[in-house]
């Protein structure tokens, strides 16, 4: 399994955020300066994580964006699934699949332990971890 680039920075913006004091509000700027996304990555991805309830989005003068909760209540998994969608280790397994195996496949049935046990791995890293 491989983050695209988008995952990889969310991870990073988000990882940055919660090294802020919990409250303080932070723009795209602020955190595109930080980390060195570039602004109109960091713009679309801080939209993403407050479309999927990881920021909150404060309108105003004193605008910007918050963690929507404690940073050790986000996960690397929640950061992940915000940009990529449910996590999956095949296409198999959300009931999409054209494989040409798929009336066959002894796999199949298994696959949705792999990717449980994968969202596990990925949930069980919070982001305080990851902003140390």
């Amino acid at each position: 399994m491989k983050l695209s680039h988008l995952a990889d920075y969310a991870v990073v913006l988000m990882s940055a955020a919660a090294r802020f004091p919990a409250g303080e509000r932070l723009s795209a700027t602020l955190l595109a300066d930080e980390t060195g996304v570039p602004l109109p990555t960091a713009q679309k991805l801080m939209g993403q994580l407050a479309g999927a309830g990881l920021l909150d989005s404060h309108r105003g003068a004193g605008g910007g964006f918050t963690l929507s909760r404690p940073a050790d209540a986000i996960s690397l998994a929640d950061i992940v699934e915000a940009v990529e969608g449910p996590i999956a280790m095949s296409a198999c397994t959300n009931g999409k699949s054209d494989c040409a195996l798929d009336a066959h496949c002894r796999v199949k049935p298994h696959m949705s332990v792999v990717g449980h046990a994968v969202r596990g791995a990925l949930g069980a890293v919070s982001l305080t971890e990851l902003a140390r």
